[in-house]
């Protein structure tokens, strides 16, 4: 059978997904670097947060989303939370891939950001500020151990953290205490740190107080950036991907949560307005 022209190619939207908000911080940074690609948001509101869920319920609920995505015609789907990417990625690609469909792909958050930390870090010691979830799978220390097996990593969870963005409350005084305590904890475990990487993507709406507390001159990692950066050189090395993905600049948004109660807290990590639709998953 002949091939078919490129022009007959299904042309589909980047999908990117998280359990809640923060991926919008991640999506926010994909939009600035590669403002030419069509997004597809999803959130999983209505089951959020993963952090303390069960490997086996972030694996099952994170490919359901992927499927979802799929369904919807995205070619390539971005994990844009760092708990799926610890608990679900792996499996999603050596598992599952190969039986839905074999050309598409699923990429995570942790890989990139941790790429980097060989090339920022002097002291070789780094310090991960996470959600419990997160911290426990230890995926950022493995993923750093293989790439710069003599690096020192202290992993810190901060279970409040994600919950004060979400109220709203980033920049009251009562965030202060929260995060002044996570970040004395994790210098006080290894002061030689001086690198931090935001291992949530919420986190980013704190960086003001996690920069105010942190010892002077220790550099802090934001996922969005670095994810951007990675995706972009991914497609240059992959253009049997990039020719699949629709470039007209739309983003599109999606909420298994009550999508006037998402749209009002979006717009906080996407400083514009956001509309959304409901997506049920179960």
């Amino acid at each position: 059978m002949a091939e078919a022209p490129a022009s007959a190619i299904s042309l589909g939207p980047i999908g990117v997904f998280d359990s809640g908000y923060g991926g919008l911080t991640i999506l926010r940074e994909l939009r600035k670097s590669l403002p030419q690609y069509s997004y597809l948001y999803l959130g999983d509101n209505a089951r959020a947060p993963y952090g303390s869920r069960s490997f086996e319920v972030v694996y099952r609920y994170t490919l359901e989303a992927v499927r979802e995505l799929f369904a919807r015609g995205c070619p390539l789907v971005i994990l844009a939370c760092n708990t799926a990417s610890a608990k679900a990625l792996r499996s999603i690609q050596q598992l599952d891939l190969p039986g839905i469909d074999a050309s598409r792909r699923v990429l995570g958050v942790i890989r990139p950001t941790v790429e980097i930390l060989g090339h920022v870090s002097s002291s070789g010691h780094v310090g991960v500020l996470a959600t419990p979830g997160t911290v426990a799978s230890h995926s950022y220390m493995i993923e750093t151990v293989k790439l710069f097996p003599g690096m020192t990593v202290t992993e810190q969870d901060c279970p409040l953290w994600a919950a004060i963005v979400e109220s709203s409350e980033a920049d009251s005084d009562g965030a202060d205490y929260f995060v002044k305590k996570r970040v004395d904890a994790i210098m006080a475990r290894d002061p030689q740190i001086d690198t931090l990487v935001l291992g949530c993507t919420h986190y980013p709406l704190l960086i003001d107080k996690i920069r105010k507390y942190a010892p002077e001159g220790t550099r802090i990692l934001e996922q969005g950036h670095l994810v951007a950066e990675s995706l972009k050189y991914y497609l240059q090395r992959h253009p049997e991907m990039d020719c699949r993905l629709s470039k007209n600049g739309s983003v599109s948004y999606l909420t298994s949560e009550n999508p006037e109660k998402f749209d009002s807290l979006a717009s906080l990590f996407t400083n514009e307005p956001v509309h959304s639709h409901h997506c049920p998953l179960d």
